[in-house]
């Protein structure tokens, strides 16, 4: 299984990224030793996620996203988030 996340900062920023395990993934990312934008703006809550069979297609879906607005990404979490 792989995952691609979105994690909202303690300063309101938007972080998106792919891993196999969310949970330590998001863990990771609040002990400061997830990615580099995210260890200066702890703690980050997650808000999004979708699973997929492999890490090829979850790689696929983080770049669709990365590409997509603020405003956007704020609409997929609005109506599908957690």
């Amino acid at each position: 299984m792989a995952y691609i996340y979105i994690v909202k900062c303690k300063d309101g920023t938007l972080y998106t990224g792919w891993t196999t395990d969310i949970e330590r993934r998001i863990k990771q990312h609040n002990e400061g030793k997830g990615a580099k934008y995210t260890r200066c703006r702890r703690p980050v809550v997650l808000k999004y996620f979708e699973k997929f069979k492999t890490k090829e297609e979850a790689m696929q879906r983080e770049y669709q996203i990365k590409k997509l607005s603020r405003i956007q990404k704020l609409k997929l979490i609005e109506t599908l988030g957690i």
